[in-house]
């Protein structure tokens, strides 16, 4: 709240430059707030009386808005990438996805691995965690296991972070 939907009686009142003004009412921090051209800011509305800043709203609202912007700039977003593999996967076909793989880690992002089972392959799970751990052969130099290989229904997934 700013200003005049301030509606509390009286106030603690702190001056822009952190120093406290003591309880004052509100019609005497408002006035105060005018003569000085800043606003009066409530900040803590839950504190009995509640404690009130005079500030420059536009020109903090604007500041903090710059600083978010800057956090955001600095984050780094890590996507999840999915490399798909078959239960009957040749070795040169392995090696491949496994080159694309380790191109996706070294840029910084997860990656899923996924073998879709088709018919009755499903019911051979172990082959498919055969070729997962091939696959993780290729690629350990550069990534570590986030969640370790596990059969559901007809898929198998396993995921990599980035070393």
């Amino acid at each position: 709240m700013i200003n005049g939907e301030i509606r509390d009686r009286e106030v603690r009142l702190i001056d822009e430059n952190g120093g406290q003004l003591g309880i004052v009412e509100n019609q005497v921090a408002q006035a105060l707030a005018e003569d000085r051209g800043l606003d009066l800011v409530k900040i803590a509305p839950q504190a009995n009386p509640p404690v009130c800043k005079l500030m420059d709203y536009g020109k903090y609202r604007f500041e903090l808005s710059k600083r978010e912007k800057e956090q955001r700039k600095n984050q780094k977003i890590v996507e999840l990438k999915e490399v798909r593999l078959s239960a009957t996967i040749d070795q040169h076909d392995l090696e491949v996805k496994a080159k694309n793989c380790i191109k996706f880690l070294q840029q910084g992002d997860k990656v899923k691995v996924s073998i879709r089972f088709r018919g009755r392959q499903a019911t051979h799970g172990e082959i498919g965690l055969q070729v997962m751990d091939d696959f993780y052969e290729l690629v350990k130099a550069h990534g570590l296991i986030d969640r370790p290989a596990k059969q559901e229904g007809r898929n198998m997934f396993m995921v990599l972070n980035p070393r």
